[in-house]
């Protein structure tokens, strides 16, 4: 499943990093829709709001099916046939979709036929692993490349910054039986993982056996077109996107991410497993956290040898050539400042 999101860019630098080629290969960054409403966030959880990602025909007919808007959208999917007065008033919980049953269910159905496809963007999502002493957070996020942590050039087209992470999902729109606003909700559509992480999270299914969930990620741009231009991919070839992705890396969080109040640079900073979980306890600590804050375009990682070794077709490692930590390591010698020192075991 995926039930706590982050997303930290300011509203101009998330348009910028989500530029896209339009169907005439010309360079795009999304129209922003509503852009006042939106809110930056290290910690998003259902029935707060988001960015997501639609095409643009959805809002005029007129326009190429092609081109993108950004739009501040609530999680959690109220269907339009929605008959009561009160969106709260919803019986059922519609943050997270399966996969396996969103042709099937009238809550996405009518919506995903409809092609109300959308692009659920953060810059990664809390996931909770249940160990003896309570459940520990990690964070999962796409892996960084070298440019990540450059210093952005004010006005430069090319974004340079943090990946953000890509999700699937649905939207609909529902209008007030008496009139008012029309409040648009999205979901983000979920997957089976295999049983080699069916520890981090469990969920009932048909047998009684616990499945674990993640949220569909579209890795690059090709896959994100295909899924938003509704006009040109009909459903049927669209749902052939939503499948497992290996490119996505993880990093143990504090359980300061634990409590939904809590909305700092701490809840994404890399922790040490087996020492104090206090974010602030070491002067390498304060250097990450000064640096999101000032940033606030990424989050610190630590490398991987340091981590739980998950083998699975979700959570991958990448070599060490390209760790995170080491990006981190090289942001923060350009900027003259010391680097994070590894913690002694």
């Amino acid at each position: 499943m995926c039930g706590r999101t982050a997303c930290s860019l300011a509203a101009d630098n998330l348009r910028r990093a989500c530029a896209y080629r339009d169907r005439r290969g010309r360079h795009r960054q999304p129209e922003w829709v509503r852009q006042e409403r939106y809110q930056p966030s290290y910690n998003k959880g259902p029935q707060s709001s988001g960015p997501v990602l639609l095409s643009r025909r959805h809002l005029h007919q007129d326009a190429d099916s092609s081109e993108r808007v950004l739009m501040d959208m609530r999680w959690g999917l109220v269907p339009s046939w929605f008959k009561q007065d009160n969106p709260s008033k919803l019986q059922f919980n519609t943050s997270n979709c399966r996969s396996d049953t969103m042709l099937s269910k009238s809550s996405y159905k009518g919506a995903l036929l409809k092609g109300k496809r959308c692009v659920v963007l953060a810059d990664g999502f809390y996931e909770w692993q249940q160990q003896s002493a309570g459940k520990q957070p990690y964070f999962i996020y796409f892996p960084q490349n070298k440019d990540a942590m450059d210093k952005e050039v004010e006005g430069d087209e090319e974004w340079k910054g943090w990946r953000l992470l890509t999700m699937a999902g649905i939207f609909d729109c529902w209008e007030p039986p008496g009139g008012g606003e029309m409040l648009y909700t999205y979901t983000i559509i979920t997957v089976d993982a295999s049983k080699d992480v069916s520890f981090i999270h469990h969920r009932q299914v048909r047998g009684g056996k616990g499945v674990a969930g993640m949220p569909a990620i579209l890795d690059g741009d090709e896959a994100i077109r295909k899924w938003l231009d509704f006009a040109e991919v009909p459903t049927q070839e669209a749902v052939k996107l939503i499948q497992p992705t290996e490119n996505i890396v993880f990093h143990p969080v504090s359980t300061f991410v634990n409590n939904i109040r809590n909305n700092t640079p701490e809840c994404v900073a890399a922790i040490e497993l087996g020492a104090k979980k206090e974010v602030k306890a070491t002067p390498s600590n304060k250097v990450m956290l000064g640096w999101l804050k000032s940033s606030q375009e990424s989050s610190p990682k630590k490398k991987e040898k340091d981590l739980p070794k998950w083998t699975s077709q979700f959570i991958h490692s990448p070599s060490p050539k390209k760790t995170s930590a080491d990006v981190l390591q090289q942001w923060l010698g350009r900027q003259g400042q010391p680097a994070a020192k590894k913690h002694k075991a």
